[in-house]
């Protein structure tokens, strides 16, 4: 008697153990299928990142003077800014939502096969009626996906534009208010979020298309499985075996749907990840470093440039721009480059940071043609001081040694000598004071000195002033030119610019027109010469400065 008592219950502990033992096992199934998935979209999430960083950071510029940068980014506003947020749009699909869609499309459809090969087991009949539905089901997806795919592309497209549009309105906000055309530019914005919605839209009511077709295909094949059963003759199956197999084939209708809709829910992702692997395959530059062909490491000693009958075109299909120069920047000399606007100036300062790859000619730096070296051998030994000043967010010393090359000595010696020390001493923290985004919280006088600080810090044979001084007020002006003649004493000194007072006390004066070279002279020379370009440009400047000064 005691143990048909016991029997019960020990019958039910072990069940409570085994349902104990399949609870306590599929969660760490879960636990560790949750990991894993984490673990390995985030390394695949990294690969893609890294990959298309690289890619965007090489390409050649004329990839961005082609490319609106809404495009690039569906991103930020600031050039380098933009660039993360159109990445970030699509990285934050790829992150957390491509890898989970994955395994609940794979795990869906595994489920769909188990369904479908127990229903096989326990009524082969049915398969009649389930293979023709899966047929189906998949001829409504793939009906779907022309669709859709297409739509999800035409939504990224889109969205660039309204990235792109709020970019420039920031960008232009001081102007767009002084002329009092906000609300213009608040409706064009509206405008284009419509444009945006449209596909979306679209998107998502193909979405629910076919998700309605898919319920309907399943209560009509649910519908044909019972009425088979319900005609088929008396005590052909058992009630307990209709019922099991009605019970799969509602599971394997439920499952099916489920998987399609996940494996649609998955392919729409993926087009955030073509959308990144269009950019990770752009043509880049040249080579950062050529081993078999590097430059001595005190290069360039002398700082004497000759250009050889250099010619420019911005791409391959474009016209050239820059028609033969030929000319020698000989060491320590002041050399000044003017002309009007689109003759070519900053296509030579391009040429020599090889931004822009020559067509014709070269050029040669201490008896060391350029073209032959890696870029960044080439770049990191030049100091540039260019229009727009760039600053970022970081520090003082960031800043102005971003590489961490130099004691805070030397530092603070450059920005006395760029005439910022007391300034930045005013600041509690100093070489750790705050620089903002773009360095929107210092002036424009003071950024361009920041940048004459690097410059000073890299001590380059070779300085180039590309329009340095056309943002900036006079005192400023005066304060980079006598350091510059100070500190760049001995130095090959290239300026690129529209105020001519700069250039005055140039070695020489190089005047380009019509994509070529005029005039290579002496600017005291030049001036008195007569039909003289450089006089011209000359006596415009001082009539257009003393109108201003007139009002």
């Amino acid at each position: 008697m005691a143990a048909n008592v016991e029997n019960p219950y020990v019958t039910t502990l072990r069940l409570i153990v085994v349902y104990l033992v399949i609870g306590f096992t599929s969660t760490l199934i879960l636990y560790f299928r949750s990991l894993s998935v984490v673990a390995l979209g985030m390394q695949s999430s990294k690969s893609l990142f890294s990959q298309l960083l690289n890619s965007l950071f090489r390409v050649p510029m004329s990839f961005y003077d082609s490319t609106s940068l809404g495009r690039i980014l569906n991103w930020e506003a600031s050039q380098s800014v933009k660039l993360f947020m159109i990445v970030s749009a699509d990285l934050s699909i790829v992150d957390p939502d491509v890898p989970f869609s994955f395994v609940y499309s794979f795990s869906s459809t595994i489920n769909t096969y188990a369904n479908l090969a127990v229903l096989a087991i326990v009524t082969w009949q049915v398969l009649f009626i389930s293979i023709p539905m899966i047929y189906l089901a998949i001829l409504l997806q793939r009906y779907y996906f022309s669709a859709a795919k297409e739509l999800m592309r035409i939504s990224g497209t889109t969205k660039s534009f309204v990235a792109n549009h709020l970019a420039e309105s920031i960008a232009g906000l001081m102007t767009i208010r002084a002329f009092g055309e906000e609300e213009r530019f608040f409706v064009k914005n509206l405008d284009l979020i419509d444009i945006n919605a449209s596909p979306f839209f679209h998107c998502f009511a193909a979405n629910e298309w076919l998700i309605e077709r898919l319920g309907i295909l399943s209560v009509v094949v649910l519908s044909l499985s019972a009425l088979c059963m319900v005609l088929l003759p008396p005590r052909t199956f058992s009630s307990g075996f209709v019922g099991m197999a009605l019970s799969y084939g509602l599971s394997l209708n439920m499952s099916l749907v489920f998987s399609i809709q996940n494996q649609c829910t998955l392919a729409n992702l993926i087009i955030s990840v073509e959308r990144l692997n269009q950019y990770m395959h752009i043509p880049s530059e040249a080579p950062e470093v050529i081993e078999a062909n590097r430059p001595p490491a005190n290069w360039p000693i002398v700082g004497e440039v000759k250009i050889q009958d250099l010619k420019i075109r911005y791409r391959p299909d474009a016209p050239i721009i820059l028609r033969g120069i030929t000319c020698t920047f000989e060491r320590g000399h002041k050399i000044g480059i003017v002309g009007r606007t689109g003759s070519g100036k900053s296509a030579l300062i391009g040429a020599l940071f090889r931004l822009v790859e020559p067509v014709g000619g070269k050029i040669v730096i201490d008896e060391i043609d350029i073209s032959t070296i890696g870029l960044h051998d080439l770049r990191s030994r030049f100091g540039i001081i260019p229009q727009d000043p760039t600053l970022f967010n970081g520090t003082v010393r960031y800043n102005l040694d971003p590489l961490g090359q130099h004691t805070d000595q030397e530092i603070w010696e450059v920005l006395g000598k760029c005439q910022l020390g007391e300034v930045v001493q005013e600041k509690e923290a100093g070489l750790d004071s705050m620089v903002v985004q773009d360095g929107s919280n210092w002036s424009m006088g003071q950024r361009q000195l920041f940048c004459l600080g690097r410059a000073l810090l890299r001590r380059s044979m070779i300085l180039v002033l590309d329009e340095a001084t056309a943002s900036i007020n006079n005192a400023t002006n005066l304060i980079l030119q006598r350091t510059i003649r100070i500190k760049f004493a001995n130095c090959t000194v290239i300026t690129v610019t529209h105020r001519i007072p700069t250039i005055m006390d140039s070695t020489t004066v190089i005047a380009i027109s019509d994509e070529k070279p005029v005039e290579y002279d002496e600017p005291l020379k030049l001036m008195k010469r007569e039909n003289s370009l450089f006089g011209q440009l000359v006596k415009e400047y001082w009539s257009h400065y003393q109108s201003a000064e007139s009002r």
